[in-house]
């Protein structure tokens, strides 16, 4: 079967990783020769934001998806009518690549999501309260596109782009679901992870699961869950990124089509894992079981401050010596600050174990330049 991937970062690595084991071909579509999946795939240089060149990808293969959701919808919507799977389907890419409709189809779907205004630019009359978020309504990820405005003072920061301004929660933990769906309409989903975030870099510093979670706040999550394959009616995988509020409410921040950094440490925490999951949905085969061994975090390797070019893994070795450590480096030669380069999974017998072990584990390494 051939296989193909728009964008050739670490999640699409990962993925045909998992794959090798089967008998299929994977090609991907990057602009960067020397992306993570460059070697390891039929490679093709190529942006995958161009029509022609999504379109020309796609010819051939018997299923197209992506690894990124910042891909042309056109060219996908196009190879939708020329009879070519795309998973998960171009409508739902689109809605999800846009921050206004994303917030839109919550709201719609009676999906739990914080109130929100949409500007198109800053001559629009801003009638949220303060603080709130700005969202970008394309182009953000890990982070990027995202910024709190607490108060007036403040509002001079705003970007003069379409956004999504969004009621600030007051979190109590920020959650994540993965959960997939293939063409026979199974549905199967990974324990809930918790997620701790660097407030520096503000992207994911280390995950924990299981979550702790009341029965209240699980049940929330499954019927949010519920709606949201439902509405979202496509086979695919999803990550839900949740959080809770001080009162135990759970909202849906956003949703990402594709796999995700909350979910590698099921790579060895879990009886099978996230990429695993999505190989056999591409492949409309029967879906993994999902279940925990105890409990598995991850920590992610990113490029220091002050260190760009050759990357040099210090400390590495360290990690290595102990048990229940498992290192996951990207193939990207070149670190800059806060790039993913890696990640590190840790099992445990108990949470405050993984905690320590995590922690333990981050002052070991880092990751700067030659």
């Amino acid at each position: 079967m051939k296989i193909g991937i728009l964008g050739g970062g670490q999640l699409g690595r990962m993925l045909i990783q998992e794959a090798l084991k089967y008998d299929d071909d994977f090609y991907t579509l990057d602009p960067n020769k020397e992306c993570s999946c460059a070697n390891i795939s039929f490679f093709t240089q190529g942006n995958f934001n161009e029509k022609q060149a999504v379109l020309d990808f796609g010819q051939g293969k018997d299923v197209v998806s992506i690894e990124i959701e910042h891909v042309n919808v056109e060219a996908l919507e196009e190879l939708e009518n020329q009879g070519i799977k795309v998973i998960p389907n171009s409508s739902i890419i689109k809605i999800i690549q846009q921050k206004i409709l994303q917030k839109q189809f919550y709201k719609h779907h009676q999906i739990p999501s914080p109130d929100f205004q949409i500007i198109q630019s800053l001559e629009d009359d801003i009638q949220i309260g303060f603080p709130f978020v700005q969202k970008l309504n394309t182009g953000g990820y890990d982070g990027k596109g995202v910024q709190v405005i607490q108060d007036e003072t403040e509002l001079k920061n705003m970007w003069n782009e379409p956004s999504v301004l969004e009621n600030l929660v007051a979190i109590d933990k920020e959650l994540s679901l993965i959960i997939a769906k293939n063409e026979r309409g199974e549905i199967q989903s990974f324990p809930v992870t918790e997620m701790v975030a660097d407030p520096k870099l503000n992207l994911l510093d280390f995950n924990i699961c299981p979550a702790m979670l009341s029965n209240d706040v699980q049940n929330q999550i499954d019927v949010i869950a519920e709606k949201f394959m439902q509405a979202a009616d496509s086979e695919g995988l999803f990550a839900i990124e949740l959080f809770m509020d001080h009162n135990g409410k759970v909202w849906v921040n956003e949703t990402a089509p594709r796999l995700h950094n909350s979910g590698h440490q099921t790579q060895e925490g879990n009886a099978n894992s996230q990429f695993e999951q999505f190989y056999r949905v591409l492949k409309n085969l029967p879906l993994a079981d999902t279940s925990i061994f105890g409990f598995s975090g991850m920590l992610n390797l990113v490029g220091e401050e002050n260190f760009s070019g050759k990357v040099k893994y210090q400390g590495l070795e360290n990690v290595l010596k102990l048990p229940n450590a498992y290192v996951h480096l990207y193939g990207k030669t070149e670190t800059k600050p806060g790039r993913k380069m890696g990640h590190i999974n840790v099992l445990a017998d108990s949470r405050e174990e993984l905690l320590k072990q995590l922690i333990h584990i981050k002052s070991l390494v880092k990751v700067i330049s030659v």
